[in-house]
């Protein structure tokens, strides 16, 4: 842990001064949906499991973890300090991006949380708030947390499962796009990961302009588009994913699956990465790379039958050709197949 942070635990509470009850009735009453939201949750927290009505028979589940220094750092090289509030939004964010990406409304989620000793009671807490408040800003209005599991370890995880309907519909999977789709975007791309060269960077956090800062929020707390996933099911999409490790490597991903290529517009790719510019200039960087190869802005990739008017909030970036003879599946980019850019766990 950062020198500065271990001198501000130390005037804080830490979870080794509370028991395992006494921290989770700090928690419990912050993840408490009040205002209004239905959700399938018919026994939350404080029994051995949770129960969860599944009235189209069917339940989409998902899974995603987050590890001090793996997928956040408590303190910044820019001196950003990380704080629960962050880490439980984005949490909340990463999981319910990827129900969205099936077409399907979120209904309930589960947390695993493991807690090095010298936490602070208050991190926690922030951390409670974050989820509860990920939840209802991003407009997961049927979902609430049910329940979870609290350890302790040497350092901070976090691992949200969350399920979610399709009231009745199919899923859309990644294995459906044809020749002729519209390849469209939903959300943004290439945020987060200039968010992330900014955090990463000397420069001070306190210095950034309100652009720049713009882009260390999404980094910390993503945006994911939850009213477009459902919408591009109702609109006919053949494909989707979410776009989680970056537009080549999920774009990859997609065409393998539907055993196609993926072309991108580069008249759109140009106009992705100007809205990178105010970021890409300070720190003398190209943003098509951050288009390209960044990820977690957490938005959607999908593909419709051509003629189809695109649902709300999806724009047109390309589209899906059929493979030539010696031709394998991948992502065009100018004509020329990409290589295969973005996000991988083991490789970083």
């Amino acid at each position: 842990m950062p020198e500065d942070l271990r001198n501000r635990v130390d005037r804080q509470p830490t979870v080794a001064a509370l028991s395992e009850a006494e921290l989770l009735e700090r928690i419990f009453p912050r993840l408490q949906m009040t205002d209004g939201h239905t959700t399938s949750t018919l026994l939350g927290p404080g029994d051995d499991a949770a129960v969860i009505a599944a009235p189209d028979g069917r339940t989409v589940i998902s899974i995603d973890t987050q590890v001090q220094d793996q997928d956040f750092r408590l303190l910044w090289p820019n001196g950003y300090h990380t704080t629960g509030f962050d880490v439980g939004w984005k949490a909340a964010a990463q999981n319910l991006s990827d129900i969205n990406a099936m077409g399907a409304h979120a209904t309930s989620m589960v947390v695993s949380l493991t807690l090095p000793v010298d936490t602070p009671v208050s991190w926690v807490e922030d951390l409670a708030d974050g989820l509860t408040a990920g939840i209802r800003e991003l407009g997961a209005t049927r979902c609430s947390v049910a329940g979870g599991d609290l350890g302790r370890g040497g350092e901070i995880s976090v691992t949200v499962a969350v399920l979610g309907t399709l009231d009745g519909g199919r899923p859309v999977l990644r294995s459906g796009a044809r020749p002729g789709d519209t390849l469209a975007l939903a959300g943004t791309v290439g945020h987060a990961a200039a968010g992330l060269a900014l955090l990463e960077s000397d420069i001070p956090v306190d210095t950034l302009t309100p652009a720049e800062r713009a882009f260390v929020d999404l980094q910390c707390r993503p945006r994911p588009p939850l009213e477009a996933g459902p919408a591009a099911r109702a609109a006919g999409a053949t494909a989707m994913l979410d776009i989680s490790d970056g537009l080549q490597r999920d774009g990859r991903r997609l065409a393998t699956a539907s055993n196609v290529a993926v072309a991108l517009d580069q008249a759109r790719m140009a106009q992705l990465a100007d809205l990178l510019a105010p970021a890409a200039a300070r720190l003398g960087v190209d943003g098509a790379a951050w288009v390209l190869g960044g990820g977690e802005d957490h938005g959607l990739l999908a593909t419709f039958p051509a003629g189809v008017q695109l649902p709300p909030g999806f724009t047109a970036i390309g589209s899906i050709h059929a493979l030539g003879t010696d031709e394998g599946p991948g992502v065009l980019t100018a004509g020329r197949t990409a290589d295969n850019g973005g996000w991988d766990h083991f490789a970083h």
